[in-house]
């Protein structure tokens, strides 16, 4: 009975406890005062300057009906930008701010409906701000048909490149501008497709804008000229036999280098799909199963034999080949318009490129890469990408061309979940692989 009448006792406490809590809580949400009566501004405000703002510190207004704490300010170009943190919050971030310069900055109490407090007008002093921060870490680099540019976005703030150029192309003068989007912390983007000699000199100049309207000036990156390659004939290509380890060296000798060919027959794919220029874009398109398949069997196709995961693609170029880079082409297995596999399980995210050194008898290592993974697009964009193809240089950093060499290799490292480390077994197909160099 005592126990009884003790938890009666701790129910009703907790009833009234409650009801008090949500009382208290409940006239923050009061419409009659806050209707008609604005809140008081912050109390107590320091600040701490960022790059491109300043974080502001305070005391909340002691209204019960305060939402938030409000700051703005307005742009040279007469646009104003608005920051809020609400009453759980004792701090709020001002970013966007585009100089160095001083700028004042309005804080305010909101409450419940809409009304502002009198404004506290604080100057503050920012730190170097996001576009110029970038712009001092813009390179421009000349490639294959191509050109790069790279920067570094420590802050990860929405950046805009704006990349000029200027060439003079078969009695045409051309004037061009791309523009690129990124909140990545390093990123590099390619102006491609550039059918271009290396005597064509071409004029870049790039600026780097932000959402808040801040710009820097359009500066001048010299002139650069383009690097020349020429896509292999995939006619004079050979793939060896699954578990095949040989190659044939320029003096005739068979050579065994201990990395066997792969198995790419199994369910629908077949290995010789890759180099026939047709890629896979759909169950329900003309190009259907046009990829290979290892069914997780890379090696050799026998189930039940180490590293029967781990595959290889090898590659007899059918004749001596300085390299310059490759393009693959995913799986993609899905009705349109769908994305269907692309940048996702089955398809190679990672990968190793090498070619066979005769002067060493080794295959020599060159780069190993990670295609990205296309983020903040839709669908049909990543559809367009995928059917694009994917292009690696065999030296991303410094293009330039590799040894002469007759034998490539292609290893699959990684799929694309997982961040890239997708289990082997599920890593099982490519459509199409190209590659691009000069003949020795």
């Amino acid at each position: 009975m005592k126990t009884k009448s003790f938890l009666s006792f701790l129910f009703l406490g907790a009833l009234v406890f409650g009801l008090i809590l949500s009382c208290s809580e409940g006239s923050r949400f009061q419409t009659e005062e806050s209707a008609t009566t604005p809140p008081g501004p912050p109390t107590n405000i320091t600040w701490e300057p960022i790059n491109g703002g300043a974080r502001f510190f305070y005391t909340l207004p002691k209204d019960n009906d305060v939402l938030s704490v409000d700051a703005e300010y307005t742009n040279p170009s007469g646009k104003t930008f608005r920051f809020t943190a609400s009453y759980y919050i004792d701090s709020l971030d001002v970013i966007g701010l585009g100089s160095t310069a001083p700028q004042k900055i309005s804080l305010y109490g909101v409450n419940r409906a809409g009304l502002r407090s009198q404004p506290v007008d604080i100057v503050v002093t920012p730190l170097e701000p996001a576009v110029t921060r970038v712009a001092e870490t813009l390179i421009v680099k000349p490639g294959f048909s191509s050109f790069f540019v790279d920067w570094t976005n420590e802050l990860k703030q929405l950046i805009n490149v704006y990349v000029h150029f200027k060439y003079h192309d078969r009695g045409v003068d051309r004037d061009i501008m791309s523009v690129f989007s990124s909140n990545k912390e390093i990123d590099r983007k390619f102006i491609l497709n550039l059918t271009l000699s290396p005597d064509v000199p071409i004029d870049v100049w790039l600026r780097v804008e932000d959402y808040y309207g801040n710009t820097t000036e359009e500066t001048s990156f010299g002139t650069i000229h383009l690097m020349e390659d020429n896509e292999l004939d995939k006619t004079k290509m050979v793939i060896p036999a699954p578990n095949d380890s040989t190659i044939v060296l320029r003096n005739g000798t068979i050579f065994n280098t201990g990395i066997p060919a792969m198995f790419g027959d199994a369910k629908e794919g077949r290995m010789a799909k890759i180099l026939d220029g047709i890629i896979d874009v759909g169950v329900n398109a003309s190009a259907i199963n046009n990829f290979f398949h290892t069914d997780s069997r890379g090696r050799n196709g026998i189930s039940g034999i180490a590293n029967v995961n781990d595959w290889n693609i090898i590659l007899d170029l059918g004749g001596y080949y300085r390299l310059s880079r490759i393009v693959t082409h995913q799986r993609r297995s899905e009705d349109t318009p769908n994305r269907g596999q692309y940048y996702r399980n089955e398809n190679c995210g990672e990968f190793r490129l090498y070619v066979f050194n005769e002067s060493s008898l080794q295959w020599d290592s060159i780069t190993t890469q990670r295609t990205p993974i296309p983020q903040g697009i839709t669908e049909l964009e990543i559809v367009r990408l995928g059917q694009e193809g994917d292009m690696a240089y065999f030296y991303p950093d410094e293009p330039q061309y590799t040894i002469p060499t007759r034998w490539f290799r292609y290893e699959m490292v990684g799929g694309f979940e997982e961040n890239y480390s997708t289990s082997h077994a599920n890593v099982n197909c490519m459509s199409e692989l190209t590659l691009y160099g000069i003949k020795e």
